[in-house]
């Protein structure tokens, strides 16, 4: 399909109806690359386009009454050009010529200067998902997660999905893992993997771990019960829950097998082992357990650090309407003429 550059924001034209894009960062890294076959994937699944975002430092600043770089366009140039490359590589490629769908998705190029994470979460504010690599070319061998996808999930102002290089093969049949604790968040993300399950042809997978400081609502007044009676009240929790939101979906919607696991341990390390094998795993970006005014919930970030397959982070309300297909996207990408 076509690969028009994008104009800046400020000449787009008004919007035309594209609704709900998928939005991924490309920086040629295998993390980018990985990233842009689940992009299209994803747009193949969701009847939407893909907007492949490449960036480029900004012009470094003047010395000595000239400029460092006289022609900075030149930069934008390059930068466009590599991207269109590296797109259609990946397009050809055995990865993604056998997906189902995505010989109708249509892709196009935005090239900015600036931060990658910035620029991406700019771009973020009309899409339906956000996808970046787990690692860039510029990030840290032993960091555990790259600057811009923390950046981008901390951030952005739709759910955002964290590919790693070489993601694990999945289990058969393909399962979403969901971790829930009774936050509203994980409430969010529980929608958002029903809803990714349906897209999949996959089961969900509810996990609730609990410990001895289990977060759920009415485990407060249960410091004294016995270990089953705990167990059986996070089981309760989490069977209403999943009551409520597959009671809730809106009429026609596709309904996936659910399963409830209800496991002692550390969440983080629970949602690791299950999600082993997983397609998908989903989480809120916060939990109950989660300090006010973190952007990102610890249990989120050490999955998002140890979790070898695609990880989707939700956020609040907006993301539970956009994770079962109900927000419509204000702007459309256009082509440059």
């Amino acid at each position: 399909m076509d690969v028009p550059s994008c104009q800046p924001a400020a000449d787009r034209p008004a919007p035309v109806g594209v609704t709900g894009r998928v939005v991924v960062g490309v920086d040629g890294s295998p993390g980018s690359r990985e990233a842009l076959v689940q992009a299209l994937a994803q747009a193949a699944r969701r009847g939407t386009v893909v907007e492949v975002v490449a960036t480029y430092p900004l012009p470094l600043p003047w010395f000595g009454g000239a400029p460092m770089l006289s022609h900075p366009e030149a930069l934008h140039d390059v930068t466009e050009s590599r991207a269109r490359a590296f797109l259609d590589e990946v397009r050809h490629s055995p990865a993604v010529s056998r997906l189902p769908g995505v010989d109708g998705v249509t892709t196009r190029l935005y090239v900015s200067e600036g931060p990658a994470g910035a620029v991406l979460i700019e771009r973020s504010r009309h899409a339906g998902l956000l996808v970046v690599g787990s690692h860039g070319r510029r990030a840290a061998r032993d960091a555990l997660l790259g600057s811009v996808a923390l950046h981008c999930v901390t951030g952005a102002a739709c759910p955002v999905l964290v590919v790693h290089p070489e993601p694990p093969a999945p289990a058969s049949p393909s399962v979403v893992v969901v971790g829930i604790d009774g936050s509203a968040c994980s409430r969010t993300a529980l929608r958002a993997a029903v809803a990714e399950a349906d897209r999949l042809g996959a089961e969900v997978e509810v996990v609730a771990a609990f410990g001895s400081d289990g977060r759920w609502t009415d485990l407060d007044q249960a410091s004294a019960s016995a270990f089953e009676g705990i167990r059986a009240d996070v089981a309760r929790g989490a069977a209403r829950m999943v009551d409520d939101v597959l009671g809730s979906l809106p009429e026609g919607t596709g309904r996936p097998a659910v399963r409830i696991l209800t496991v002692e341990g550390a969440p983080a390390d629970v949602l690791a082992a299950r999600a082993a094998r997983a397609v998908l795993l989903v989480l809120g970006s916060r939990g109950r357990g989660g300090v006010w005014g973190l952007l990102l919930g610890s249990v989120a970030l050490r999955c998002l650090s140890t979790v070898r397959c695609p990880v989707l982070v939700v956020h609040g309300r907006r993301d539970e309407e956009i994770a079962v297909g109900r927000a419509a996207s204000s702007e459309a990408v256009t082509a440059a003429p």
